[in-house]
């Protein structure tokens, strides 16, 4: 009788312990269900879409014009050397990633005769493709930048990219917006951004995109980048770089890293996310680089070292070491002659096509005597074009003609080729007039 008393007695504890211990902190009121990543979910309905007529216009990759994923001959060529290459393993990058890697970087990001790699006033540090630069750049100014500018806000184009959102909100800062895209013209908002520029706080700092903007496909001109740059430099403004499209937007690397050169010939000190994703093919391989690029001065080397460490120590608490095989193919061809040669043809292979999707478009829809100007999808450059339908509109496009692209217009020019661009058109003829 005792010991099947003893026996109920345990067996209660365990039951108290067992539901104390199920109980969990986490409840949907501290852990709501995140609604789903927009770009993934469109994907997914894509995939799930069962009609012949069906058109992937979200993509954000790369397609040929059999709607294929393209495999860069000479990533092919590189991956064929490393292969081969008896030397190779999978040992460990170090914190910084691979070196070769990293310096070819500077030199294709800022230009090889760039002064501050000279003065050895740029760190670079291997990331996970551009997302991880832009992350490990948004770590660094929430633990330095908001050191000394302690209520500062960093201001990013409306619209941008939606995982700029994400990663600097993540990290604790404070985000503030600039006019970019002009609704009633399709086109740059230069004097709102100019207008947003003057009217943020000195030391602000700035979110800008290199080339090819996402989602609009609108680039400033050289001479706004200068007048941007002039009202930056007044304002104390601090400059950061995301470049995705460097050789992907127009064809030509030089042309399309004008931005970066010309805020490093006035003397600022910024940050660059850099991207191998589009421009090399490797959207899986995650190879990516970060800089920093200290301004002139008689202790920028020091400087440069001194934030070299920092981000290395905060590297080593995300990644420890980034992933060797993008960069090692990257590298490969960044510092060979005859494959850089090859890139550079590679690189206007794609951007010629996306050109052409372009003119065939914008021709396409204006034999059809479609409602409105079309001369936009033309003027905009790079992989994404913002075509200016209403959201509405591209509801109707993907219930009626299965043609998916995101809620706010973007359609990524890569989705279109010969064999669908002309129902595409007549399908976006369709439902303007229809909604009218």
């Amino acid at each position: 009788m005792a010991h099947n008393s003893t026996r109920a007695r345990l067996q209660q504890l365990t039951n108290q312990v067992s539901s104390s211990a199920m109980a969990s902190p986490f409840s949907v009121d501290v852990v709501p269900q995140a609604p789903e990543d927009p770009l993934f979910g469109l994907m997914a309905a894509y995939r799930e879409d069962t009609s012949d007529k069906k058109v992937d216009l979200g993509i954000g990759a790369y397609r040929d014009n059999n709607a294929k994923p393209w495999i860069l001959p000479v990533v092919k060529k590189a991956d064929e050397i490393i292969h081969k290459d008896p030397e190779v393993n999978h040992e460990y990058l170090p914190i910084a990633g691979l070196a070769q890697f990293t310096s070819a970087s500077q030199k294709l990001i800022v230009s090889g005769d760039s002064p501050a790699i000279k003065e050895g006033r740029i760190t670079s540090l291997q990331t996970v493709s551009g997302t991880g630069a832009v992350h490990l750049g948004a770590l660094f100014l929430a633990k330095f930048y908001q050191k000394v500018y302690p209520k500062t806000a960093l201001y990013m184009s409306n619209p941008t990219w939606a995982n700029h959102h994400q990663i600097f909100s993540n990290v604790g800062l404070s985000l503030q917006s600039y006019p970019y895209w002009h609704p009633q013209t399709r086109a740059l908002d230069f004097d709102g951004m100019k207008a947003s520029l003057e009217s943020a706080p000195d030391h602000s700092i700035i979110l800008l995109h290199a080339c090819a903007h996402n989602p609009t496909g609108v680039d400033p001109t050289p001479e706004q980048w200068s007048s941007i740059a002039t009202i930056m430099k007044r304002k104390s403004h601090f400059p950061f770089f995301d470049c995705a499209y460097q050789g992907f937007a127009s064809g030509d690397l030089a042309k399309d890293n004008f931005a970066i050169r010309h805020f490093i010939e006035q003397g600022f000190e910024l940050l660059i996310a850099q991207s191998y994703a589009k421009n090399f093919g490797l959207y899986g391989e995650r190879a990516g680089c970060f800089h920093f690029v200290a301004a002139p001065s008689s202790d920028a080397g020091e400087r440069t070292k001194r934030v070299g460490s920092q981000l290395a120590i905060l590297q080593r608490s995300e990644i420890s070491n980034p992933p060797a095989y993008g960069a090692r193919i990257a590298s490969l061809v960044l510092n060979d002659k005859a494959l850089f040669s090859e890139w550079e043809a590679n690189l206007r292979t794609m951007s010629g096509r996306i050109i052409d999707m372009r003119k065939a478009l914008r021709g396409k829809l204006e034999d059809l005597k479609t409602p409105g100007k079309w001369n936009h999808i033309t003027d905009q450059i790079g992989m994404f074009s913002f075509t200016g339908l209403t959201e509405g509109q591209v509801a109707k496009l993907r219930a009626d003609g299965h043609i998916y692209m995101t809620k706010n217009g973007r359609i990524s020019m890569a989705g279109l080729n010969t064999k669908n661009v002309e129902y595409v058109a007549t399908q976006i003829d369709k439902v303007v007039r229809d909604t009218e």
